[in-house]
Protein backbone atom coordinates (compact mmCIF):
# COMPACT_ATOMS: atom_id res chain seq x y z
CA UNK A 1 0.00 0.00 0.00
CA UNK A 2 1.47 3.28 -0.85
CA UNK A 3 -0.35 6.42 0.98
CA UNK A 4 0.22 10.37 -0.65
CA UNK A 5 -0.42 13.42 1.56
CA UNK A 6 -1.45 16.06 -0.50
CA UNK A 7 -0.05 19.66 0.54
CA UNK A 8 -2.79 21.90 -0.80
CA UNK A 9 -0.94 25.06 -0.75
CA UNK A 10 -2.90 26.54 -3.88
CA UNK A 11 -6.54 25.16 -2.07
CA UNK A 12 -5.30 27.85 1.47
CA UNK A 13 -4.39 30.65 -0.96
CA UNK A 14 -8.02 30.64 -2.31
CA UNK A 15 -9.61 30.11 0.55
CA UNK A 16 -7.32 33.54 1.77
CA UNK A 17 -5.81 31.18 4.97
CA UNK A 18 -2.49 33.65 6.65
CA UNK A 19 -4.31 36.40 5.13
CA UNK A 20 -3.65 35.08 1.08
CA UNK A 21 0.24 35.35 1.22
CA UNK A 22 0.93 32.07 -0.58
CA UNK A 23 4.91 32.46 0.57
CA UNK A 24 3.10 32.17 4.47
CA UNK A 25 1.26 29.49 3.30
CA UNK A 26 3.93 27.56 1.90
CA UNK A 27 5.96 27.99 4.73
CA UNK A 28 3.29 26.20 7.29
CA UNK A 29 2.64 23.53 4.33
CA UNK A 30 7.11 22.97 5.06
CA UNK A 31 5.43 23.01 9.21
CA UNK A 32 2.92 20.64 8.54
CA UNK A 33 5.37 18.07 7.35
CA UNK A 34 7.75 18.60 10.10
CA UNK A 35 4.68 18.02 12.49
CA UNK A 36 4.10 14.44 10.49
CA UNK A 37 7.45 13.56 11.03
CA UNK A 38 7.68 14.26 14.55
CA UNK A 39 5.22 12.55 15.11
CA UNK A 40 6.17 8.98 13.06
CA UNK A 41 5.28 9.45 9.81
CA UNK A 42 7.75 7.89 7.87
CA UNK A 43 8.40 10.19 4.66
CA UNK A 44 10.63 7.67 3.09
CA UNK A 45 7.23 5.53 2.60
CA UNK A 46 4.86 8.07 2.77
CA UNK A 47 4.99 10.57 -0.96
CA UNK A 48 4.66 13.92 0.14
CA UNK A 49 3.05 16.21 -3.08
CA UNK A 50 2.94 20.09 -3.43
CA UNK A 51 -0.17 20.69 -5.35
CA UNK A 52 1.72 24.05 -6.68
CA UNK A 53 4.52 21.66 -8.08
CA UNK A 54 1.64 18.84 -9.23
CA UNK A 55 -1.14 20.79 -11.01
CA UNK A 56 0.25 20.74 -14.20
CA UNK A 57 -1.53 20.51 -18.06
CA UNK A 58 -3.41 17.63 -17.48
CA UNK A 59 -4.71 18.70 -14.36
CA UNK A 60 -6.35 21.53 -15.68
CA UNK A 61 -7.51 19.41 -18.73
CA UNK A 62 -9.22 17.10 -16.13
CA UNK A 63 -10.33 19.73 -13.77
CA UNK A 64 -12.50 21.81 -16.90
CA UNK A 65 -13.96 18.58 -18.04
CA UNK A 66 -15.37 17.92 -14.40
CA UNK A 67 -16.63 21.60 -14.31
CA UNK A 68 -18.48 21.06 -17.47
CA UNK A 69 -20.07 18.05 -15.99
CA UNK A 70 -21.35 20.14 -13.23
CA UNK A 71 -23.86 22.96 -12.49
CA UNK A 72 -23.13 26.02 -11.01
CA UNK A 73 -25.73 25.16 -8.30
CA UNK A 74 -23.64 21.98 -7.67
CA UNK A 75 -20.37 23.80 -7.41
CA UNK A 76 -21.95 26.50 -5.66
CA UNK A 77 -23.43 24.24 -2.77
CA UNK A 78 -19.99 22.34 -2.51
CA UNK A 79 -18.17 25.26 -1.10
CA UNK A 80 -19.01 24.59 2.42
CA UNK A 81 -15.76 22.57 2.43
CA UNK A 82 -14.13 25.66 2.48
CA UNK A 83 -15.48 25.98 6.02
CA UNK A 84 -17.57 28.73 4.19
CA UNK A 85 -20.91 28.93 3.34
CA UNK A 86 -22.17 30.60 -0.24
CA UNK A 87 -22.91 34.06 1.27
CA UNK A 88 -19.35 34.63 2.55
CA UNK A 89 -17.94 34.43 -1.08
CA UNK A 90 -16.31 37.34 -2.44
CA UNK A 91 -13.54 36.21 -5.31
CA UNK A 92 -14.08 34.01 -8.45
CA UNK A 93 -11.24 31.95 -7.21
CA UNK A 94 -12.98 30.26 -4.92
CA UNK A 95 -15.60 28.52 -7.27
CA UNK A 96 -12.70 27.20 -8.24
CA UNK A 97 -12.34 25.21 -5.31
CA UNK A 98 -15.12 22.35 -5.39
CA UNK A 99 -14.06 21.36 -9.09
CA UNK A 100 -10.22 21.62 -7.62
CA UNK A 101 -10.58 19.31 -5.36
CA UNK A 102 -12.82 16.98 -6.70
CA UNK A 103 -10.01 16.45 -9.28
CA UNK A 104 -7.23 15.57 -6.92
CA UNK A 105 -8.02 11.88 -6.26
CA UNK A 106 -8.11 11.53 -10.26
CA UNK A 107 -4.79 13.34 -10.37
CA UNK A 108 -3.21 11.74 -7.69
CA UNK A 109 -4.36 8.23 -9.50
CA UNK A 110 -5.52 6.92 -5.58
CA UNK A 111 -8.07 3.96 -4.91
CA UNK A 112 -9.28 5.76 -1.39
CA UNK A 113 -9.05 8.85 -1.03
CA UNK A 114 -9.20 9.83 2.59
CA UNK A 115 -10.90 13.12 4.01
CA UNK A 116 -12.40 14.82 6.46
CA UNK A 117 -16.30 14.83 6.79
CA UNK A 118 -16.04 18.41 6.25
CA UNK A 119 -15.16 17.46 2.76
CA UNK A 120 -18.07 15.17 1.99
CA UNK A 121 -19.43 17.09 -0.48
CA UNK A 122 -16.18 16.99 -2.70
CA UNK A 123 -16.24 13.52 -2.08
CA UNK A 124 -19.73 13.22 -3.51
CA UNK A 125 -19.02 16.05 -6.31
CA UNK A 126 -16.14 13.79 -7.54
CA UNK A 127 -17.96 10.14 -7.39
CA UNK A 128 -20.71 12.15 -9.49
CA UNK A 129 -18.23 13.43 -12.28
CA UNK A 130 -16.48 10.25 -12.29
CA UNK A 131 -19.72 8.39 -13.49
CA UNK A 132 -20.59 11.09 -15.57
CA UNK A 133 -16.90 11.10 -17.51
CA UNK A 134 -17.09 7.33 -17.58
CA UNK A 135 -13.94 7.41 -15.29
CA UNK A 136 -13.14 4.78 -12.08
CA UNK A 137 -14.87 5.84 -9.12
CA UNK A 138 -12.67 6.37 -6.41
CA UNK A 139 -13.52 5.26 -3.06
CA UNK A 140 -13.68 8.17 -0.40
CA UNK A 141 -13.08 8.01 3.27
CA UNK A 142 -14.90 10.49 5.53
CA UNK A 143 -13.43 10.76 8.58
CA UNK A 144 -14.47 11.73 12.01
CA UNK A 145 -13.56 15.44 13.18
CA UNK A 146 -12.86 15.82 17.04
CA UNK A 147 -15.33 17.91 18.80
CA UNK A 148 -14.58 21.16 19.78
CA UNK A 149 -14.09 21.49 23.91
CA UNK A 150 -16.95 23.46 24.27
CA UNK A 151 -18.93 21.10 23.33
CA UNK A 152 -21.42 20.46 20.65
CA UNK A 153 -22.80 23.25 18.74
CA UNK A 154 -26.01 24.00 16.69
CA UNK A 155 -25.97 23.07 12.60
CA UNK A 156 -24.45 26.34 10.88
CA UNK A 157 -25.16 25.08 7.45
CA UNK A 158 -22.35 23.01 6.43
CA UNK A 159 -24.04 19.53 4.60
CA UNK A 160 -28.27 18.94 4.23
CA UNK A 161 -27.52 16.32 6.73
CA UNK A 162 -28.68 17.96 10.37
CA UNK A 163 -26.39 15.45 12.35
CA UNK A 164 -23.30 15.86 9.79
CA UNK A 165 -23.71 19.31 9.81
CA UNK A 166 -23.73 18.94 13.44
CA UNK A 167 -20.58 17.51 13.35
CA UNK A 168 -18.96 20.11 11.10
CA UNK A 169 -20.31 22.57 12.86
CA UNK A 170 -19.14 21.78 15.88
CA UNK A 171 -15.23 20.86 15.28
CA UNK A 172 -12.24 22.20 16.47
CA UNK A 173 -11.11 25.05 15.57
CA UNK A 174 -7.44 26.22 15.24
CA UNK A 175 -8.44 30.03 15.50
CA UNK A 176 -9.75 29.46 18.58
CA UNK A 177 -7.33 27.49 21.80
CA UNK A 178 -9.34 27.23 23.72
CA UNK A 179 -11.45 24.88 21.42
CA UNK A 180 -8.83 22.33 20.82
CA UNK A 181 -5.50 20.94 22.13
CA UNK A 182 -2.57 22.11 19.96
CA UNK A 183 0.84 20.14 19.95
CA UNK A 184 2.85 22.89 21.32
CA UNK A 185 0.54 23.01 24.43
CA UNK A 186 2.76 22.42 27.90
CA UNK A 187 1.31 19.70 30.45
CA UNK A 188 -0.29 23.15 32.40
CA UNK A 189 -2.22 24.03 29.43
CA UNK A 190 -3.75 21.13 28.39
CA UNK A 191 -4.70 20.48 32.18
CA UNK A 192 -6.15 23.99 31.98
CA UNK A 193 -8.30 23.62 28.61
CA UNK A 194 -9.70 20.24 29.71
CA UNK A 195 -10.64 21.76 33.53
CA UNK A 196 -12.46 24.53 30.89
CA UNK A 197 -13.92 21.95 28.56
CA UNK A 198 -17.43 20.88 28.30
CA UNK A 199 -17.90 17.28 30.23
CA UNK A 200 -21.41 16.53 31.51
CA UNK A 201 -21.53 14.43 34.48
CA UNK A 202 -23.19 10.43 33.26
CA UNK A 203 -23.60 12.41 29.61
CA UNK A 204 -21.73 10.11 26.99
CA UNK A 205 -23.53 11.51 23.95
CA UNK A 206 -21.71 14.98 22.19
CA UNK A 207 -18.78 14.56 25.13
CA UNK A 208 -15.38 15.99 23.68
CA UNK A 209 -13.79 14.22 26.62
CA UNK A 210 -14.82 10.98 26.03
CA UNK A 211 -14.26 12.04 22.05
CA UNK A 212 -10.53 12.11 22.64
CA UNK A 213 -10.57 8.99 24.61
CA UNK A 214 -12.14 7.24 21.89
CA UNK A 215 -10.38 8.09 18.80
CA UNK A 216 -6.76 9.50 20.65
CA UNK A 217 -6.12 7.94 23.42
CA UNK A 218 -7.33 4.02 23.29
CA UNK A 219 -6.35 3.57 20.05
CA UNK A 220 -2.84 5.34 20.41
CA UNK A 221 -2.24 3.49 24.26
CA UNK A 222 -4.99 0.72 24.22
CA UNK A 223 -6.14 1.20 27.66
CA UNK A 224 -6.68 4.08 29.95
CA UNK A 225 -6.05 4.09 33.60
CA UNK A 226 -8.22 6.65 35.92
CA UNK A 227 -7.70 7.59 39.14
CA UNK A 228 -10.24 8.63 41.55
CA UNK A 229 -10.37 10.16 44.74
CA UNK A 230 -9.87 7.59 47.50
CA UNK A 231 -5.39 6.74 47.23
CA UNK A 232 -4.87 3.80 45.14
CA UNK A 233 -8.68 3.53 43.57
CA UNK A 234 -7.93 3.06 40.11
CA UNK A 235 -9.81 1.93 37.04
CA UNK A 236 -8.36 0.44 34.23
CA UNK A 237 -10.67 0.63 30.40
CA UNK A 238 -9.36 -1.74 27.47
CA UNK A 239 -12.42 -0.64 25.26
CA UNK A 240 -14.06 2.43 24.77
CA UNK A 241 -17.72 0.73 25.33
CA UNK A 242 -16.48 -0.08 28.82
CA UNK A 243 -15.21 3.13 29.56
CA UNK A 244 -18.52 4.85 28.39
CA UNK A 245 -20.91 2.47 30.58
CA UNK A 246 -19.00 3.21 33.20
CA UNK A 247 -18.90 7.02 33.13
CA UNK A 248 -22.89 7.08 32.46
CA UNK A 249 -23.38 4.89 35.16
CA UNK A 250 -21.58 7.90 37.28
CA UNK A 251 -18.21 5.62 38.27
CA UNK A 252 -16.47 8.34 36.89
CA UNK A 253 -16.18 11.48 38.14
CA UNK A 254 -15.98 13.91 35.30
CA UNK A 255 -12.30 15.63 37.18
CA UNK A 256 -10.71 12.27 37.55
CA UNK A 257 -11.67 11.30 33.42
CA UNK A 258 -9.89 15.07 32.33
CA UNK A 259 -7.06 14.56 34.50
CA UNK A 260 -6.26 11.09 32.96
CA UNK A 261 -6.83 12.36 29.44
CA UNK A 262 -4.87 15.45 30.18
CA UNK A 263 -1.60 13.18 31.25
CA UNK A 264 -2.20 10.57 28.05
CA UNK A 265 -2.41 13.36 25.42
CA UNK A 266 1.09 15.11 27.57
CA UNK A 267 2.16 11.67 27.15
CA UNK A 268 1.10 11.76 23.25
CA UNK A 269 2.05 15.15 22.46
CA UNK A 270 5.25 15.60 24.21
CA UNK A 271 7.95 14.02 21.83
CA UNK A 272 6.61 16.03 19.09
CA UNK A 273 6.45 19.22 21.74
CA UNK A 274 10.29 18.37 22.29
CA UNK A 275 11.16 17.98 19.17
CA UNK A 276 10.04 21.91 17.67
CA UNK A 277 12.57 22.84 20.78
CA UNK A 278 15.63 22.25 18.60
CA UNK A 279 17.53 23.14 15.38
CA UNK A 280 15.33 23.65 12.16
CA UNK A 281 12.65 22.03 13.16
CA UNK A 282 12.59 25.06 16.52
CA UNK A 283 13.10 27.82 13.52
CA UNK A 284 10.04 26.58 11.63
CA UNK A 285 7.88 26.90 14.25
CA UNK A 286 8.97 30.23 15.38
CA UNK A 287 8.28 31.48 11.93
CA UNK A 288 4.78 29.85 11.62
CA UNK A 289 3.68 30.66 15.12
CA UNK A 290 4.55 34.88 14.23
CA UNK A 291 1.90 34.24 11.84
CA UNK A 292 -2.10 35.50 11.76
CA UNK A 293 -4.20 32.31 11.97
CA UNK A 294 -7.38 32.80 9.99
CA UNK A 295 -10.32 30.85 9.68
Amino acid sequence: MHFKIWIADWFAWINNKMGGDLEKIQKVGEYFVEVWKAAGVDTKKVEVIWASEAMDKEYWKRALMIAKNTTVKRATRAITIMGRREGELSEVAQYFYPIMQANDAFHLEVDICQLGLDQRRAGMLARDAAEKLKWKKPVIVSHHMLMSLQGMKEPEGFDENKNIDKEISSKMSKSRPETCIYVHDSFEEIQKKLRNAFCPEKAVDNNPILDYCKHIILRKFHSIKISRKKPGDILEFHSYHDLEKAYRAGEIHPLDLKIAVGEYLDRAIAPIREHFEHGKARLLYETVKGQEITR
